[in-house]
C-alpha cells in the first residue's frame, strides 16, 4: 500500500499546490482580480479524485480485485494526508520565502470585493474590523498551517470517504458481479 499511497499522494498534491498557488499569484498582481470558488472547488475536486483512482488501483492490482471499506478510506486517508501535507509545505516557503506580504494583498482583494459588492459602511468597518483579527491570527506560523491544511484535508477526505463506499470489495462480491 505504502508506495500506492505515496504515487498517488504525491500526484494529488503537486497539482493541487501548482493550481492554489498560481491563484496565489494571480491575486497578488492584481487585487481586483475575479476569484471564483465553484471554480476552485471544480478543481479540487478533479485533482483530488485520483485519490478514487489510488483506491482503485491498490485494489485491483495489490489486492486483487478486494478491498473492505476500512482499508479504501485508510488509503484515501493517507493519499489526503500526503496530498494536504504537501500543500502546506510548499504553501510556507511560498509565503515566507516569496510573498511575506501576501496577507496584505489577500485584505486588500477582500476589501476590494466588499466595496464593490456595495457593502454599506457599517458592513466595510465588520470585514475590516475581521480581516484585521485574520491579519493577527495569521503571524502565528501555527495558524498558517492549520488554517492551510484545512483548505484542502476536509475535501480531500469527502472524496476517499465516497470513493471508499464506492470502491469496496469483498470476494463474494466479485463473484456475484463477474
Amino acid at each position: 500500500m505504502k508506495k500506492n499511497v505515496w504515487i498517488f499522494g504525491l500526484i494529488a498534491g503537486a497539482l493541487i499546490t501548482a493550481f492554489a498557488n498560481y491563484m496565489a499569484w494571480v491575486c497578488c498582481a492584481n487585487p481586483e482580480f475575479e476569484s471564483n470558488d465553484f471554480l476552485g472547488y471544480t478543481a479540487m475536486l478533479v485533482v483530488f479524485s485520483l485519490i478514487f483512482v489510488g483506491i482503485r488501483n491498490y485494489r485491483n492490482h495489490y489486492l486483487n480485485g478486494q478491498i473492505t471499506f476500512g482499508n479504501a478510506l485508510k488509503a484515501g486517508f493517507f493519499m489526503s494526508l500526503i496530498a494536504s501535507t504537501l500543500y502546506v509545505l510548499v504553501w510556507l516557503v511560498d509565503y515566507y520565502v516569496f510573498i511575506p506580504d501576501y496577507i496584505d494583498y489577500y485584505v486588500s482583494h477582500v476589501m476590494y470585493k466588499t466595496r464593490v459588492g456595495g457593502a454599506s459602511e457599517t458592513e466595510l468597518a465588520e470585514t475590516a474590523k475581521n480581516l484585521a483579527n485574520f491579519k493577527e491570527l495569521y503571524k502565528n506560523p501555527l495558524f498558517v498551517v492549520v488554517s492551510t491544511f484545512m483548505e484542502v484535508f476536509p475535501i480531500a477526505m469527502i472524496v476517499s470517504l465516497i470513493s471508499a463506499l464506492i470502491l469496496k470489495r469483498k470476494a463474494n462480491q466479485e463473484a456475484v458481479a463477474g
